[in-house]
């Protein structure tokens, strides 16, 4: 079966981290990219970060870009993104999904399974 599921999410003050974890299973090979995305109440989802298995190509939205880190764990199928200087916002639900392909996108129509999303709250 596949499943993306995400995990790490919580409510963190302004300048605080969160780990986000991605969790991948049973995909073939041919899946390689996994993209990070966020939702907003009443906002569109918008890409955040994407990595791709078979290179170190990664790839940032504007807005996070020397605060948010992400990386792999091939053994493990994991992906995550490391979050610092979290601003309010960053208040989201951040989704997982995966891309067959090769290319590191940032567009949501190129990635066709998603995880459930899970709730990043950055307040004071």
């Amino acid at each position: 079966q596949l499943q993306v599921v995400e995990s790490g999410g919580g409510l963190v003050q302004p300048g605080g981290s969160l780990r986000l974890s991605c969790a991948a299973s049973g995909f073939t090979s041919d899946y390689r990219v996994i993209g990070w995305f966020r939702q907003a109440p009443g906002k569109e989802r918008e890409g955040v970060s994407c990595i791709s298995s078979s290179d170190d190509i990664t790839n940032y939205a504007d807005s996070v870009k020397g605060r948010f880190t992400i990386s792999r764990d091939n053994a493990k199928n994991t992906v995550f993104l490391q979050m610092d200087n979290l601003k309010p916002e960053d208040t989201a639900v951040y989704y997982c999904a995966v891309d067959r392909g090769y290319l590191c996108s940032l567009s949501l129509y190129e990635y066709g399974y998603w995880g459930q999303g899970t709730q990043v709250t950055v307040s004071s």
